[in-house]
């Protein structure tokens, strides 16, 4: 069964930077579609960034667009997400998933059904 791994999560200060990974065991993401999401306390989960299948597309949400840049690394079967700029309001807990032929926008907006979702990273964002 395929398992994902985030890393690089961690306590930075307002206009810090932080790089996340996310590892993938037990089966390839060449095909698929991947993806960041977070959840803040109290909030509902977003969709912060996504990849299609094949590095075709990419999606952000607003809130990240112009600071986060989500890539991928096929060779070590790894999805980065670089996140610039960071701001107290970026806290939250960050998990990677992956999806089967879709889009990059159409998997940053499920809310279910995923192939494999990590167990997680916590950023915390204060000076």
């Amino acid at each position: 069964q395929g398992q994902l791994v985030e890393s690089g999560g961690g306590l930075v200060q307002p206009g810090g930077s932080l790089r996340l990974s996310c590892a993938a065991s037990g089966f390839t993401l060449d095909y698929r579609a991947i993806g960041w999401f977070r959840q803040a306390p109290g909030k509902e989960r977003e969709g912060v960034s996504c990849m299609g299948q094949r590095h075709v597309g990419t999606y952000y949400a607003d809130s990240v667009k112009g600071r986060f840049t989500i890539s991928r690394d096929n060779t070590k079967n790894t999805v980065y997400l670089q996140m610039n700029s960071l701001k107290p309001e970026d806290t939250a807990v960050y998990y990677c998933a992956v999806e089967s032929f879709t889009t990059a926008q159409a998997l940053c907006l499920m809310t279910t059904g995923f192939d494999a979702w990590g167990q997680g990273t916590q950023v915390t964002v204060s000076s």
